[in-house]
């Protein structure tokens, strides 16, 4: 057996199994969730994550919005498709998931590398909605020695065929799972982590996670974000140790109109951490928006 996930195996007791589908866009054979009726409300996951990460999240939306979902390319149960881990490439990708399956979305939400596909599909036209919410936003550039360390890591990383395999299994065990997650500044429940633990031992994940990674290149994103005419919402964990919260604080100062709410005692994850009173704030300004009645 490879390790790599299997929907017939593994998805059997996936969150919200009984809302998946799978559609072929793009070169991509995606995993959908979907739920609830309304205007169509799309969240997209970070790097590393999956729909799992918005398992909790789902029904709290599904009240008043079509909730939809997905993994992205390499990630969870989505194939990886080719040349699709560039930010412009997963973006080109959710669009024609978007356009196959004829969903224009009202609101959406994408949490931190999630966030900043969102605003490069705003930016590029491919998607209008009224509004678009940013949860602990991976929206700049890795700075001084990071940056020349992480991307050239991450690409001899997954060049190496042998490595996904050795990463998940140091890991993927349960405890060196829950050190990663904490190394965020989120406390996750013990269902979190041992889903997070499925994902990390999957080689095809980890690859997928890497090749983000390794072709993330957020400069171009960042000179652009003045010209962001979509409502922007952003919320700010101050104890995220994953990205600062002056990432967001930078990026509200440079888009016109955005807005900025800080969320205290919670981290990286903290959608998963506490997802009413997320959903609370997203569902407020939603309101404001008129992309919920």
């Amino acid at each position: 057996m490879s390790g790599d996930l299997d929907w017939q195996r593994d998805g059997r007791d996936w969150p919200h199994h009984e809302a998946s589908r799978f559609v072929e866009a793009g070169g991509v054979c995606w995993h959908v969730q979907q739920m609830g009726e309304g205007p169509a409300l799309l969240l997209v996951h970070g790097t590393g994550a999956s729909t799992h990460s918005w398992r909790n999240l789902m029904p709290l939306f599904a009240p008043y919005f079509t909730v939809i979902a997905t993994d992205l390319p390499g990630h969870g149960f989505t194939s990886s498709g080719d040349r699709v881990a560039t930010l412009p490439g997963m973006a080109r990708a959710l669009s024609a998931l978007l356009n196959e399956i004829g969903v224009q979305p009202t609101l959406v939400v994408g949490h931190s590398a999630g966030a900043a596909i969102l605003i490069r599909m705003a930016l590029d036209g491919s998607i209008t909605p009224k509004g678009l919410v940013s949860v602990n936003g991976a929206l700049a550039q890795f700075r001084g020695v990071a940056r020349h360390v992480f991307g050239p890591l991450a690409k001899l990383l997954v060049l190496n065929p042998f490595v996904p395999r050795v990463f998940t299994w140091a890991a993927g065990g349960r405890h060196s799972v829950e050190r990663l997650l904490r190394d965020t500044g989120s406390t996750l429940s013990r269902d979190g982590i041992a889903l997070y633990a499925r994902l990390m031992q999957s080689p095809r994940h980890v690859r997928g996670a890497l090749a983000m990674m390794a072709n993330w290149d957020l400069e171009p994103l960042e000179r652009e974000l003045p010209r962001l005419a979509v409502p922007l919402l952003l919320i700010a964990a101050g104890g995220d140790l994953a990205v600062p919260a002056e990432v967001s604080v930078q990026v509200r100062d440079r888009v016109p109109g955005a807005k900025l709410e800080f969320v205290r005692g919670l981290g990286h994850l903290a959608h998963e951490e506490r997802p009413e009173q997320v959903a609370r704030i997203i569902t407020e300004y939603a309101r404001q928006w008129r992309a919920l009645v």
